[in-house]
C-alpha cells in the first residue's frame, strides 16, 4: 500500500494540470517576465497576471493587483509582519501560531523592538474576538491569528475577530496556511488587512510558492529591494504594488503550477471540500472508537479543516508515524512547528500524530490506516 495522508504538510499527488503547467513554463513559456519584450517573456507576464486574477477571485479580493507572490507562507508572513511594525509597537497573537509567526515576533521582542501578547485558546481550541479585544493597547499595531490550527485543525472565529479589530482600527493578519483551498476564504468579509497563504497545500501548486493578500490602503515597508522590471532608471525601490514587493526573478514554473492548481480549486473546490469532510469524519469516528487513542481535534465537522491529531497510548508520536511509514502510510509525527500549541495541549514531550486527508484519498485509505492502528493497539 502507498497511502499519503500528510496533506497539511504539502498536497500529494499534484494534479496532472499542475504538472503540465510547470513543464510548459520550463519549455514553451521559458522567459523572464517584466525583463524582456520578446514573446516568451510576454507569455510569462500574461500567465502571472492570470494567476493573480485567479487567486483574487478565489479570495474575493478587489483585484489581482492586491495579490503579491511569495516564496511560501513563511515568506509572506515575514513580509506582512516586518513590513507592518515599527519600534515600540505592540502585537497581539496566539499560542496556536506556527513558528513562522512566533519566531518572527519573538525575534523582534528579544531585541527590544516590539511588545508581544500571546493569547491562550479556550476549551474548544479557539481564541475569541473578545480575548483579542481585551488584549488591545494604545500602541497595538497588529493582531495575528491562524485561520485554522495546523495541529488540531480547529477553525478560528476569524470573521468575528476581523469585525472586532476593524472597529478598533487595528491591522489584522491571518495565516491561511491550513485554510485556503480547504474552506471558502473571503478576505473582504473577514475584514483582514493581510492574508498569507502557501501555494503548495490546499491550492495544489508546487512547493516554493505562496502569496500575500494586501488590502487597499494597507501600506507595507518593502521586505526586499532590487530589480522589478519597472522604473529601472531609479536607484530607489518603486512604490507601486504589487511589483514593489516582488524584487528579483519570479518563480515562473512554480506560479504556472499554482495558477493551474488554483483554477482547479476555483472550479471544483466545493466538491473537494465535501469529500475531505466526509473522509475526515470517517477518520475521526474510527479513532474515537479506539480505547488507547487520545484525540486533540474538534469533534464537529464544521469546527475543523481536514486535520486530525491524536496519540496512541503512551507512545511517542514520531514512533507511531515511523511504524505507519513502514506499512506504507505517510503521516506526520512531532511538534508540527507549533510549540505554543503543544504546550497548551501538554504534548511538548511527545508531540502528536497528525493525519490530513485530501479529496484525492479514498475511504479504503482511511480503512487501511485504522486497521493498522488497531493492529498496533493490541
Amino acid at each position: 500500500m502507498d497511502v499519503y495522508l500528510d496533506n497539511a504538510a504539502t498536497s500529494h499527488p499534484k494534479p496532472q494540470p499542475v504538472i503540465d503547467a510547470v513543464l510548459a513554463a520550463l519549455t514553451v513559456m521559458n522567459g523572464n517576465p517584466g525583463r524582456s519584450g520578446h514573446m516568451r517573456a510576454l507569455g510569462g507576464a500574461r500567465m502571472l497576471l492570470k494567476c493573480r486574477e485567479t487567486l483574487a477571485a478565489l479570495m474575493n479580493a478587489p483585484s489581482g493587483g492586491h495579490v503579491v507572490f511569495c516564496f511560501n507562507a513563511t515568506d509572506a508572513l515575514n513580509m506582512a509582519i516586518k513590513g507592518s511594525l515599527r519600534v515600540g509597537d505592540h502585537v497581539v497573537s496566539t499560542l496556536m501560531e506556527h513558528n513562522s509567526v512566533l519566531r518572527v515576533l519573538k525575534g523582534l521582542e528579544v531585541r527590544g523592538l516590539i511588545e508581544v501578547t500571546l493569547l491562550s485558546p479556550d476549551e474548544s481550541g479557539t481564541v475569541s474576538d473578545k480575548k483579542f479585544e481585551r488584549a488591545l493597547r494604545r500602541n497595538t499595531a497588529l493582531c495575528i491569528s491562524t485561520h485554522a490550527s495546523n495541529v488540531t485543525g480547529a477553525i478560528q472565529p476569524v470573521a468575528a475577530i476581523g469585525d472586532c479589530l476593524s472597529r478598533h482600527g487595528v491591522r489584522y493578519l491571518i495565516d491561511g496556511s491550513q485554510a485556503i483551498g480547504h474552506v471558502p476564504v473571503d478576505v473582504s468579509a473577514l475584514k483582514c488587512a493581510l492574508y498569507a497563504f502557501p501555494g503548495h497545500k490546499g491550492l495544489l501548486g508546487p512547493q516554493g510558492t505562496g502569496g500575500l493578500y494586501i488590502a487597499p490602503d494597507t501600506p507595507l515597508e518593502t521586505f526586499r529591494e532590487g530589480g522589478t522590471g519597472s522604473s529601472s532608471e531609479s536607484m530607489l525601490q518603486p512604490a507601486d504594488p504589487p511589483e514593489c514587493y516582488e524584487s528579483g526573478t519570479v518563480n515562473l514554473p512554480g506560479i504556472a503550477g499554482l495558477q493551474a492548481g488554483a483554477a482547479l480549486v476555483s472550479e471544483e473546490g466545493r466538491k473537494h471540500w465535501a469529500r475531505e469532510r466526509e473522509l475526515t469524519r470517517m477518520l475521526y469516528d474510527g479513532l474515537s472508537a479506539m480505547e488507547t487513542v487520545t484525540l486533540y481535534s474538534p469533534a464537529e465537522d464544521a469546527a475543523r479543516v481536514g486535520v486530525v491529531s491524536f496519540n496512541l497510548g503512551d507512545r511517542m508520536s514520531t514512533a507511531v508515524a515511523d511504524a505507519l511509514d513502514q506499512r506504507g502510510i505517510a503521516v506526520r509525527g512531532g511538534l508540527h512547528c507549533a510549540p505554543g500549541m503543544h504546550g497548551w495541549l501538554r504534548t511538548l514531550r511527545r508531540g502528536t500524530v497528525r493525519v490530513s486527508p485530501s479529496w484525492q484519498n479514498t475511504p479504503e485509505d482511511i480503512d487501511y490506516l485504522l486497521a493498522v492502528l488497531r493492529d498496533m493497539e493490541r
